[in-house]
């Protein structure tokens, strides 16, 4: 009841729909579309009673389980062609005489409207509180430069008067169909329009109707919508890496909802995340972080910070979230919900951890990639040693390179946070075979074109790999060291630690594969041998099948509270 009004919602579920048979009683995301609206009714803090109106017996079967009363529609009221006016007024009669009372306010509800908010239906009875509004319908913003046809003159014309921007133009309102409500003297056979209207705006999402496939599809994937929190950061001791493996990530949940969340210490990650336009939130430390999750409330959490500790994660899963952590080594792995792990290849027998290329993301760039071709000569290098490279192996191996007689060009690409940029120009400026960039978008493209890459044991190695671009690496520290991918099988030469890596090393290993076509073909065959192109998929097909777990679990306990 709403301010002595008393309220009734009829919900219209008649059972021969024709653009998708069934559908009053289809799953829509596990549950009868009808038991949407009806469930939108019954949290409404204001509704009194609800009624489904049907001919159909399936139908009121499942409407009484979920909640509501039924009135059952005769057959005149059933064809394809009777309007809901006749329809919602012999519910409300039927209804009246079952409860020996009249009702104030008269609510239309679609099942077909499935998406709709009860805050929603109860801002549009609050409508009501003006005395001289008569009904209330539900419409969404739906400007854009839209033309008609006139008959007549059989001619087209426009329905604006200056072409803009749609976000300029006036606002145009379209019925949804989801709510409408009229006071009790206005709801006759023919007609549920009172003198006097208002509207209630509804967002896009809550406008979706359900009239055909198209619509279901949409429906049901802003059900399964999720809202992911992806917690990573970039700086000198760890790269770039772990950022751009989230932005990929974040690039193909187009369905969910995703926020960054980075310390507000660490610019380098601060500075890729805000080029990619994807929202983020700063924080100032653990606290801080888990404060602005609880504001947030996500469904999932993302680490990928290298360890986590028990003591986090653990706060995490207190606080109801499922959480997906990347290349953890530390004692959060134990507590985590499923933990992923490309650049370790072996096995650690833990049921939440997999490990191996297969779970390896590769940048949407590298899709479109055509394979390296290899040719007899040697004539364009690549040397890339991540976004900080704290060794400074570039320099190392571009004076290796120099001190033998290859005379062709080398490309030498720097992240955001090598230290020393200046210093390297300067010091090569006058070597035009020697083209130095930072921080390139179409990084894809330099490998591809390249005959021989240089790089570190890092996510570099999958992806030359993709193409098949003959690799030498050298390792950043002793974690590198157990990145295994890198090694022969694979079409690799590691030279292991790099700091440990001699100059006249690099040269003889750099003129050998030079100077060994059939080497370098057998590298390159070895590489494309490796797919790579289904890391993501691999990773969310667990993690949907784990967080369908997740869900069971929960709703379980609830029920048994």
């Amino acid at each position: 009841m709403f301010n002595n009004n008393k309220i009734l919602v009829v919900i219209p579920a008649r059972g021969g729909s024709k653009g998708i048979p069934r559908k009053n009683i289809r799953l829509l995301n596990h549950k009868p579309l009808i038991s949407y609206a009806i469930n939108i009714a019954k949290s409404s803090q204001y509704v009194d009673d609800i009624v489904v109106s049907t001919d159909d017996s399936e139908i009121a079967l499942l409407s009484e389980k979920f909640g509501a009363s039924v009135i059952r529609r005769s057959e005149e009221l059933s064809g394809d062609d009777v309007p809901l006016d006749p329809v919602i007024y012999d519910a409300m009669v039927k209804k009246e005489k079952q409860a020996f009372d009249e009702y104030d306010l008269v609510v239309t509800l679609q099942p077909t409207s499935p998406l709709l908010k009860s805050s929603t239906l109860d801002a549009a009875i609050e409508k009501f509180e003006d005395f001289a509004v008569d009904s209330v319908l539900s419409v969404v913003d739906d400007r854009h430069l839209s033309w008609g046809y006139d008959e007549n003159h059989q001619r087209y014309f426009p329905n604006y008067i200056e072409r803009k921007n749609r976000q300029y133009l006036p606002k145009d309102f379209r019925e949804t169909g989801a709510i409408f409500i009229t006071r009790r003297n206005f709801v006759h056979e023919d007609s549920r329009l009172g003198t006097n209207l208002d509207l209630i705006e509804v967002s896009r999402q809550e406008s979706v109707d359900i009239d055909n496939y198209e619509d279901w599809w949409i429906a049901e994937n802003y059900l399964q919508k999720k809202k992911v929190a992806i917690v990573v950061n970039a700086y000198d001791e760890i790269g770039t890496g772990h950022v751009y493996r989230c932005l990929s990530i974040a690039s193909k949940l187009v369905f969910h909802d995703v926020l960054f969340l980075m310390d507000e210490q660490r610019q380098l990650g601060i500075d890729i995340v805000s080029n990619y336009n994807y929202p983020f939130k700063l924080y100032d430390g653990e606290d801080d972080l888990i404060k602005i999750l609880r504001e947030y409330s996500p469904n999932i959490v993302v680490n990928d910070i290298l360890d986590t500790s028990s003591e986090y994660i653990t706060q995490l899963k207190e606080d109801g979230y499922f959480v997906v952590n990347f290349e953890d080594l530390g004692t959060g792995t134990e507590v985590a919900d499923v933990v992923f792990d490309a650049l370790y290849e072996h096995d650690v027998s833990e049921k939440n951890v997999f490990t191996g290329h297969k779970y390896y993301i590769l940048k949407d760039e590298f899709y479109f990639q055509p394979q390296k071709i290899i040719t007899q000569k040697v004539e364009n290098i690549m040397i890339t040693f991540g976004g900080t490279d704290p060794n400074n192996f570039t320099e190392k191996v571009i004076d290796s390179i120099l001190a033998t007689s290859y005379d062709g060009r080398i490309n030498v690409i720097l992240g955001l946070g090598y230290d020393g940029l200046e210093r390297l120009i300067d010091k090569y400026e006058s070597n035009n075979s020697i083209q130095i960039y930072r921080n390139v978008s179409d990084i894809s493209e330099f490998m591809f074109k390249a005959d021989l890459i240089f790089t570190s044991a890092g996510r570099t190695m999958y992806e030359v790999c993709s193409l098949g671009v003959p690799t030498i690496c050298l390792c950043q520290n002793e974690r590198e060291l157990t990145h295994v991918f890198a090694n022969e099988t694979n079409g690799f030469i590691n030279m292991g630690l790099g700091v440990d890596v001699g100059k006249q090393q690099i040269i003889d290993q750099f003129l050998k594969l030079v100077n060994d076509y059939e080497l370098r073909l057998e590298m390159n065959q070895k590489m494309l041998d490796v797919d790579l192109k289904d890391g993501f998929e691999n990773i969310w097909s667990i993690i949907r099948e784990e967080y369908r777990k997740f869900e069971l679990e929960r709703l379980k306990h609830e029920n048994i509270q």
